[in-house]
C-alpha cells in the first residue's frame, strides 16, 4: 500500500493543501498519512485559561473529597431540586479552602500565560482530599474531541460524526471511571479553527480537570478499533514522558520532515511543561501576529513542506526539532510501538482477517472461558484474559504487537481516517468517496461488534447496518 500512497500524490512541485499526505521519496511508511485538518475534528471545547498569583479573597469553596471511592448511586451523585438548597449544599459552596479558581484575574484565553501550575494543581488536589501520587489521580485521563458548530457540508457527514462520537463514548464507558470524554462543538477562539482548535481545547481541559493527570486529544475522524486495549500509562510515567505522539525520531529530529509525526492524536500530561508547550505551539497559529512569518519559516526549514501555511503539525515538528533539549528528549515520546493511531488505508482491508484470527483463538478448547456471556461492567476482566490468549508469543496466539502494527494481525488500537474528510465532503483526491465511506463503515462495524457482544448481537456482515443475535457459546457455535 505504500506504493499506492506514493502514486496517489500530486505531481512534483505542486503544493497540496494541509491535511493531505505528502511522503518524501523513498519513504515506505504510509501509515503516518497526516491530515491534521482532515475532519473539522478539532473544533472546539472550552478555551484556555490564565492563572496568576491569587490575591486574598474570602473562602468560598469547601473541601469536597473526589476520590475514586465516592458513591456513584443515583441518590448520592445526582442531587434533587430540594437537596440543592439544603444547608449542607449551601455550605459546600460557601466555605472551605480557596484555590486558583478563586483568582479574579483568571481568564480563559490562549493569550495569557499560566505560571506555577504544578503547585496550584497540587494544592487543589490536596484541598479535595486527593493524593497527587495516587493511582486515582495518575491514571485519570480526559479524552478531548469535538466537531464544528455548523452542519457538515458533505452528504451524510453529520451522521458519521455521530457514529464517530458513539465509538468514543463506547470506549470510555468500557474503560470505567478513569477516562472521561469531553466533546464540544463551540469555537471559543474564533481564529483558531480547524486543526488549530485543538490547542485552546486541550489547554482549557487541563484547567477544568486538575484531577486528571493526562489530557488525550483524539481527532473526530479517529476510530477505536480495539476496545480491549488500554493506554500504557505506567510505561509513560516510568519513562518520564509528558507528551506522546505518533511519529519517528529520525524523521523529526534528523530529517526535520513535516510529516515526521501526526498531531491528530496525542497524549499530554497535565503539568506546567505541558501548558508551556501548548503556549509555544499556539503562538505559531492564526490567533497571533507572527502566524504568516511562521509559515514562511516552516516552508524554508522543514523537509517536504509544500506551502507557506503554518499548520499545527509542522509547528510541532519545528518546535521539537529546533529545541529538542526543551521540548524533545525524554519529555516527548514519538510512539511507534503500536498503532497509537494507524493509517486507515493500510488497516481496513485487513480487519476481516484480524477478526477471524481472534475468533479462532476463542474457539480453541482451552479458551472456552472467553466465550462465557458476561455483564458489560466485567469487560476489563475478559479483555485481560483475551489479551493473554491472543499473545503472539504463545502457541496458537495472534502474531503482532499488542495494540496492532504494520506487522502481524493484532487489533489496531486507533484507525485514523486522515484525508477522507467525511464532514467537509471533499476527500483527498487520491481516495474515492466510496473507498472512504466503505472504510469508515467497516472500521466502525468492526469496533461495534466488540461492544454489541455484551448485548448478544453482532453485525450481519462487515458492511451491514443490520445485526443478528449471537448463539450460545459464540464463536464456537458459529462454525
Amino acid at each position: 500500500m505504500a506504493s499506492e500512497a506514493k502514486a496517489g500524490g500530486a505531481a512534483a512541485g505542486t503544493p497540496k493543501p494541509h491535511g493531505h499526505l505528502v511522503l518524501p521519496p523513498g519513504r515506505t511508511r504510509e501509515a503516518l498519512a497526516f491530515a491534521a485538518g482532515a475532519v473539522a475534528s478539532a473544533l472546539l471545547l472550552l478555551c484556555s485559561a490564565s492563572v496568576l498569583s491569587p490575591t486574598p479573597v474570602p473562602n468560598i469553596v469547601t473541601s469536597i473529597p473526589l476520590s475514586s471511592s465516592h458513591s456513584t448511586s443515583p441518590s448520592s451523585s445526582i442531587p434533587t431540586s430540594s437537596s440543592t438548597t439544603t444547608p449542607s449544599a449551601a455550605a459546600a459552596v460557601s466555605n472551605g479552602p480557596r484555590t486558583f479558581y478563586d483568582d479574579p484575574t483568571l481568564t480563559y484565553t490562549i493569550h495569557t500565560h499560566i505560571s506555577n501550575w504544578d503547585t496550584k494543581r497540587r494544592t487543589w488536589l490536596h484541598s479535595r482530599g486527593l493524593d497527587p501520587s495516587s493511582p486515582a489521580v495518575l491514571n485519570r485521563v480526559v479524552m478531548v474531541s469535538g466537531s464544528q458548530p455548523e452542519p457538515c457540508k458533505g452528504p451524510g457527514g453529520d451522521h458519521l460524526l455521530l457514529r464517530f462520537l458513539k465509538n468514543k463514548l463506547d470506549y470510555c464507558r468500557l474503560h470505567g471511571d478513569n477516562i472521561k470524554l469531553l466533546y464540544n462543538t463551540a469555537h471559543h477562539e474564533p481564529s483558531m479553527v480547524a486543526y488549530w482548535a485543538k490547542i485552546p481545547a486541550v489547554r482549557a481541559a487541563m484547567l477544568a480537570h486538575p484531577d486528571a493527570e493526562w489530557v488525550w486529544w483524539v481527532d473526530a475522524d479517529a476510530v477505536f478499533t480495539d476496545m480491549d486495549f488500554a493506554l500504557p500509562l505506567d510505561k509513560y510515567a516510568a519513562g518520564g514522558h509528558d507528551l506522546v505522539v505518533y511519529g519517528w525520531d529520525s524523521e523529526v529530529y534528523e530529517e526535520r520532515s513535516w510529516v515526521g509525526l501526526n498531531a491528530g492524536v496525542f497524549l499530554i500530561r497535565n503539568c506546567q511543561w505541558g501548558l508551556d508547550l501548548l503556549d509555544a505551539w499556539a503562538k505559531m497559529g492564526p490567533a497571533f501576529p507572527e502566524y504568516a512569518r511562521w509559515g514562511k519559516t516552516m516552508r524554508e526549514e522543514l523537509q517536504g513542506k509544500p506551502n507557506e501555511e503554518s499548520d499545527d503539525q509542522s509547528a510541532l515538528v519545528y518546535l521539537l526539532s529546533k529545541d529538542p533539549a526543551k521540548w524533545g528528549g525524554n519529555r516527548t515520546l514519538l510512539e511507534t510501538g503500536y498503532y497509537f493511531q494507524g493509517y486507515w488505508a493500510e488497516i481496513v482491508g485487513r480487519l476481516d482477517g484480524v477478526a477471524d484470527r481472534y475468533a479462532a483463538v476463542e474457539r480453541a478448547r482451552g479458551n472456552r472461558a472467553l466465550r462465557r456471556r458476561h455483564a458489560e461492567r466485567e469487560h476489563h476482566l475478559y479483555a485481560a484474559a483475551r489479551d493473554e490468549a491472543v499473545d503472539g508469543r504463545k502457541k496458537g496466539g495472534v502474531p503482532g504487537p499488542k495494540g496492532g502494527g504494520q506487522k502481524g494481525w493484532r487489533r489496531p488500537f486507533v484507525t485514523h481516517f486522515t484525508g477522507c474528510q467525511p464532514c467537509g465532503g471533499a476527500p483527498d483526491r487520491k481516495y474515492t468517496r466510496r473507498r472512504c465511506e466503505e472504510g469508515v463503515r467497516r472500521a466502525l462495524a468492526f469496533a461495534d461488534d466488540q461492544v454489541l457482544r455484551a448485548y448478544g448481537f453482532r453485525h450481519a456482515a462487515p458492511l451491514s447496518d443490520s445485526v443478528v443475535p449471537l448463539p450460545f457459546d459464540y464463536p464456537a457455535a458459529a462454525r
